[in-house]
């Protein structure tokens, strides 16, 4: 990733009030990028967008994605070069709760988004970020590659799969490599694992809900404790979009397709794993309760991310393992917890120290 590229660029971002669109805020401000966010406001109180003032680092527009004459009128007016698309209902229980609202979130929002896109011409490059929930999952030891087939059993996994193929149809017919030359338009899709990292206070996520039982000195019971999933740190599948849309601005015609972002396939943890190194890395003694889950609406397994394209052809690996992840976290939270530092500091710190130590691998 060469960060001088990013040194005014105009860079839209939807999704920004939420955990990763503030991170990713923050990051591309310390770059140099001018940033503007389009979103609903935080879902949770605190936030890492309220905690981080990442309204200071991104121009913020408060809005909803569903609305395509807002959004449209707000991205033509900001006249990007760079749009990420991070805008999203992204629970899979509230899926289950509130299958209309997903639906529409992610679907028209990503009909919306694109759409927009093709009467905006100062964009060069379009990142869609979906989930790696969007395959069918067959319940295989094998990580899922960008060729395996869409899917999704509740409403959540599956309107990100149709999220991917909107975009693959949006680019088939609008954006076609063929005619890259008339177009001038990269346009990709990400998918990562479960992120953690400081700043998130999703409910029905299994950091924040250990925070808050490590606070309130109660257990913490836990759904699915086997389940394996590809957890890694937030910075990590960030610096993955990052590196996509440098190479759809600078060659999009190459790089307009879906990728993987996530953890090495030989450091994939059950949620029991990672909740017992959260605690043990806090130093507290919180006990675990495992919940029977056979009232529980359906979730996978088994799941994990071959992200191979990603290193061949993008050069992006990587670079924490599972403890490096729990770590960094867990110092955010107690930072937090102490009330003493400025969490904007700290967390662009975790940044550069990411850049400096982690990328250098």
């Amino acid at each position: 990733m060469d960060n001088e590229f990013w040194r005014d660029k105009k860079v839209f971002i939807t999704g920004h009030t939420g955990f990763k669109g503030g991170w990713l805020s923050l990051w591309l401000n310390d770059l140099g990028a001018n940033v503007t966010g389009f979103s609903l406001p935080p879902s949770t109180s605190p936030s890492f967008f309220d905690v981080c003032s990442v309204n200071n680092s991104a121009k913020s527009i408060i809005g909803d994605v569903r609305d395509y004459i807002r959004l449209k009128k707000s991205i033509q007016d900001e006249s990007p070069d760079i749009v990420f698309h991070m805008a999203a209902q992204a629970l899979v229980l509230d899926s289950y709760k509130d299958p209309i609202e997903t639906y529409e979130t992610n679907l028209m929002g990503t009909v919306n988004i694109l759409n927009a896109l093709r009467e905006t011409p100062s964009v060069k490059a379009f990142v869609n970020i979906t989930s790696d929930k969007c395959y069918e999952n067959i319940e295989k030891y094998s990580g899922y590659t960008e060729e395996d087939r869409m899917g999704g059993f509740d409403p959540y996994s599956s309107s990100k799969g149709c999220a991917e193929l909107i975009t693959a149809a949006y680019r088939a017919s609008f954006f076609n490599s063929s005619l890259y030359l008339d177009h001038g338009v990269g346009i990709a899709t990400a998918r990562s694992g479960n992120v953690i990292g400081g700043g998130d206070w999703s409910s029905n996520r299994l950091i924040p809900d250990i925070f808050e039982a490590i606070l309130s000195k109660k257990a913490i019971t836990i759904r699915n404790p086997s389940s394996t999933r590809p957890w890694q740190h937030v910075l990590e599948p960030l610096s993955g979009y990052l590196n996509l849309a440098e190479k759809l601005f600078l060659e999009g015609v190459d790089f307009s397709e879906s990728w993987n972002f996530g953890p090495s396939t030989n450091d994939v943890q059950t949620v029991q794993d990672v909740a017992t190194k959260f605690i043990s890395q806090w130093g507290s003694n919180t006990q675990i309760n495992l919940e029977n889950n056979s009232s529980q609406p359906h979730e996978a397994t088994l799941l994990t991310l071959d992200c191979s394209k990603a290193a061949d052809k993008l050069h992006w690996t990587p670079k924490m393992n599972t403890k490096d992840a729990i770590k960094i976290t867990c110092d955010w939270y107690k930072m937090f917890n102490e009330g003493k530092s400025d969490m904007k500091l700290f967390s662009l710190d975790q940044i550069k120290s990411y850049q400096s130590v982690f990328i250098k691998r």
